[in-house]
């Protein structure tokens, strides 16, 4: 179990979020100061004025992010002070002074639902980590390991705690639920909203790269946001909350144009729900039947183009109907990933045109009700040159898109497939629905700027990293590596953030003799993958003195690592 104050920060991170009778952590303390906000939804720019009777420590804000500041900072305090009265054993608490008098609390929050699940479930529930290795030696052994569900528990699926259980996801006939629905109908809204606020107009075609670990931890968000953007409406049945039906939605209940929305689903996708592979194909024939005008459904549109086009070419009649319609991709069955890894470690590539090319090979396998992973590169290059906008959703803040290659490989290669075939730069959004009450939405550049100071270069993560030896130091090699392919697909990544990564990681004397002493390896990779950023004219204002710099601790590292191992 975590200690200290990683346990506080991790208590907090999950009580925030509300879940059945409990209405959250900070709302539960704004609701004890009679404020008048929502912790959770409200605009942080709004402007806030402190009203008589408000905590002293509110004098001072003038807007409501100051507040939900305040608010977040309270509820650490009350979860250290709980944890200094009752520590855990081997505890290092670093406890801190109370400065926001949270003794004045009314006495109805201690008797609220959100504290006492606090107090009495979730804290002894994060407390049984330890069953992780006994279940493990355990299973090892021959011996039954107890079954729980699985999720994130920072997005409203606290019981999946404690850990070390044999886990279980879904049902996969009631995908998406009900919850997935209302996240993913708001998500397509706000997705709308800020592409208008972009470019003065609807949005008409899409490429959603979609992935089926998310899909379980959701229940179907991103599936549901697809079906809301095509104007689709899931049916249930009504005593098993199944999935029977969907219903498509008229224009004058939708109240925008519809979307042309193309899946680039990952191979676990496609392994773990056929059904809803099926499922969105369905809804795709049936919008494109749909006798409506070409501005507001562009889909039916561009198939009745298309289906000419094949006509033209000399197919029939009904495979001419069938490749137009084609909205699903994927990798070839049997096959995982999106081809672009290889490329990135190796450095064997040139331009848009090699990085597109590996991953349309990779991609261009059309699923439908009929077809599962028929080639259809011409199909898919029709769908890559219409695109106007390319689309990743994160579903928790336990993780971000610099954690791991598939992100840059899935949203990254099809922001380059889309400009190789285009010729122009697609609008790349990210989605972030940790907060299922407000999905937010992202423009990629922004994402990599929020993750780039929240974590890259933050002192508190790099602190962390160092904790953990010589992973600590393959895990900054790694988010070097990935903000570099992020960039090289989807031009992303401002010169700024690639000084500061060099400063952070190799300039700074501690963190490099850190690097250096555990991980000799990762920083040679991470001075080598900057060098190689500058050389290919992603890095393009790097010093010439830094470049030096870096070239001399490339040199030094692999030296010392041909002396280790020599």
């Amino acid at each position: 179990c975590p200690q200290g104050r990683q346990l506080r920060d991790l208590v907090v991170a999950i009580a925030r979020h509300p879940s059945g009778h409990r209405i959250g952590l900070t709302r539960a303390l704004a609701d004890a100061w009679g404020l008048d906000l929502d912790p959770l939804t409200d605009d942080p720019a709004t402007p806030w004025q402190s009203q008589p009777g408000d905590p002293p420590a509110l004098a001072q804000c003038r807007i409501i992010g100051d507040v939900v500041e305040i608010l977040e900072q309270t509820a650490a305090e009350i979860v250290a002070d709980f944890l200094t009265e009752d520590p855990p054993e081997n505890s290092t608490l670093d406890s801190q002074p109370s400065t926001l008098q949270t003794s004045k609390l009314k006495p109805a929050f201690w008797a609220s639902p959100d504290w006492q699940w606090l107090t009495q479930t979730l804290l002894p529930n994060l407390r049984q980590t330890s069953d992780e290795l006994r279940y493990l030696l355990h299973g090892l052994n021959g011996g039954y390991v107890p079954s729980g569900p699985a999720g994130a528990p920072t997005r409203n699926r606290p019981d999946v705690l404690p850990t070390g259980r044999n886990f279980y996801s879904v049902d996969i006939r009631a995908i998406p639920t009900e919850s997935a629905w209302d996240v993913g109908r708001k998500a397509a809204e706000a997705l709308v909203e800020r592409y208008v606020q972009d470019n003065g107009d609807y949005p008409r075609t899409l490429g959603f790269s979609m992935w089926g670990t998310s899909t379980m931890r959701t229940g179907g968000d991103d599936l549901a946001q697809a079906l809301a953007l095509l104007g689709v409406r899931p049916v249930w049945d009504g005593p098993s909350r199944r999935l029977v039906d969907f219903e498509v939605l008229p224009l004058s209940l939708l109240g925008r144009p519809r979307v042309d929305v193309t899946l680039r689903i990952s191979g676990f996708f496609r392994d773990a729900f056929p059904n809803l592979i099926d499922l969105f194909d369905s809804a795709v024939r049936q919008v494109a039947q749909l006798e409506e005008p070409a501005d507001q459904n562009p889909l039916a549109a561009q198939v009745r183009q298309e289906t000419q086009h094949w006509l033209d070419q000399g197919l029939d009649p009904e495979q001419a109907e069938v490749r137009s319609q084609y909205r699903i991709f994927g990798s070839q069955p049997g096959a995982y990933g999106a081809g672009l890894q290889g490329l990135i470690e190796a450095q064997n590539w040139t331009d848009d045109q090699d990085l597109a090319r590996a991953y349309i090979n990779w991609s261009s396998y059309a699923y439908s009700r009929q077809n599962s992973g028929r080639p259809a590169p011409d199909a898919f290059r029709q769908r890559l040159g219409q695109m106007q906008l390319v689309l990743h959703n994160l579903d928790n803040r336990e993780q971000d898109l610099l954690d791991s290659d598939d992100y840059y490989q899935f949203q990254g290669g099809l922001t380059a497939a889309v400009r190789a075939v285009s010729g122009q730069q697609p609008a790349t959004y990210f989605g972030d629905n940790a907060n299922i009450a407000t999905p937010k939405v992202r423009a990629l550049s922004e994402e990599i700027a929020k993750v780039y100071r929240s974590r890259v270069v933050n002192p508190k993560w790099i602190a962390g990293a160092m904790r953990h030896g010589y992973k600590g130091a393959f895990e900054m090699a790694a988010t070097v590596d990935f903000l570099f392919a992020y960039d090289a697909t989807a031009h992303c990544v401002a010169d700024h953030m690639y000084q500061g990564v060099t400063e952070a990681y190799l300039l700074d004397p501690q963190v490099q003799q850190f690097i250096q002493t555990k991980n000799p390896a990762a920083l040679r990779d991470m001075a080598e993958r900057l060098l190689e950023a500058a050389q290919r004219g992603l890095w393009a204002s790097a010093d010439a003195q830094v470049l030096d710099q870096l070239k001399a601790i490339a040199n030094q590292a692999e030296g010392q690592i041909e002396s280790r191992y020599a």
